[in-house]
């Protein structure tokens, strides 16, 4: 495990400041949670961030959690913990005057690496205190009457149908795998409708559609620049011409730097709204959430959310008030940024 009293603070003229930690003890190495925790609360107070922490537990309201540290004055929420639980406080602290902190300890560290925020525990809690603070885009999901904020990515088609057994796999559930290739024969290609930005149409027939917020998803897939966060676009990619071998192939094939994939075949876009409609109805997910089947659209939601991020973060842009739709179907979020 990694030790994290070496690192020492460079700078101690600054005021004391609370922060509510959430924990997730399932991410990272089984068994090394509880020193772990110790380890980043002691880092942290060496920075003088005074911690607070919550546990993660299944099932766990963590609006409610999130609801009562903004009510005692809390602004700072750091997230120990992987994707999944990062994209979670992200959408529950969207609209709200919190900035959200990571020290990543999950598998793929995804938003992590698309905000330059390093996966050495000690460099991720200084950036608490030396890092940026800027405010990025985030996803609005609409799925018949369900509404979701997304960090990350949403997708339709066959990767959502795949995630919980490659989820489950991922994290070490190897019982999964024949329902994973079970999935991966049975479903279908769908014919896909698409309107871009309300102008563009597209009509074809293919196993899946990626929308990203975030330049990184998967296993460390470059969809765009690091640009992306808070751009004001969201990419759109669209696997038409590859069957499932293919899509597979794709999935351990290695990235140009530019961020953009080798094979041609993928179409990739750049909106601020995209309408999906699917003939069959085909799954949704949004960051890992089910969203059910259906017609969809997503549309960028600009600045939505504020968080610390390292130097590979875009250039800082000034406050700006948004206002943002309400997410049904889950999680509370807020209309407002101030």
């Amino acid at each position: 495990m990694e030790e994290i009293h070496d690192k020492k603070p460079r700078s101690t003229n600054k005021r004391r400041m609370r922060a509510k930690l959430i924990f997730n003890p399932g991410s990272g190495v089984a068994g090394e949670s509880p020193v772990q925790l110790m380890d980043v609360i002691s880092a942290m107070q060496a920075w003088k961030l005074v911690p607070e922490a919550f546990l993660v537990e299944p099932g766990c309201d963590l609006p409610a959690v999130v609801q009562k540290a903004l009510d005692d004055g809390i602004r700072l929420f750091v997230v120990c913990g992987g994707d999944g639980t990062i994209d979670v406080m992200a959408g529950t602290l969207a609209g709200t005057p919190a900035t959200l902190g990571i020290i990543p300890t999950g598998t793929q560290n995804n938003v992590a690496l698309s905000l330059g925020i390093p996966a050495d525990i000690p460099a991720a809690i200084a950036i608490l205190r030396t890092g940026r603070r800027i405010k990025v885009d985030m996803g609005l999901a609409t799925c018949g009457e369900i509404k979701r904020l997304f960090l990350e990515v949403c997708s339709v088609g066959l990767l959502s149908a795949l995630f919980p057994a490659a989820d489950d796999i991922q994290h070490g559930n190897l019982t999964r795998i024949g329902d994973f290739l079970a999935t991966l024969v049975a479903s279908p290609p769908a014919e896909m409708h698409l309107i871009l930005d309300g102008k563009r149409k597209i009509k074809t027939v293919c196993h899946v559609v990626v929308v990203s917020n975030m330049p990184y998803i998967g296993p460390h897939f470059q969809v765009g620049t690091p640009a992306s966060i808070n751009d004001g676009l969201l990419d759109v990619l669209l696997f038409a011409d590859l069957s499932k071998m293919d899509l597979l192939g794709y999935a351990v094939q290695v990235f140009r730097a530019d961020g953009g994939p080798e094979d041609e075949r993928i179409q990739h876009y750049h909106v601020r709204r995209v309408d999906i409609d699917t003939n069959p109805a085909m799954p949704v997910m949004a960051d890992g959430l089910s969203l059910g089947e259906g017609s969809l659209r997503i549309s960028v939601q600009r600045h939505a959310l504020a968080v610390m991020v390292g130097e590979p973060a875009p250039v800082e842009l000034p406050a700006q008030d948004v206002i943002l739709e309400e997410p049904t179907g889950g999680s509370t979020q807020r209309k407002e940024i101030a």
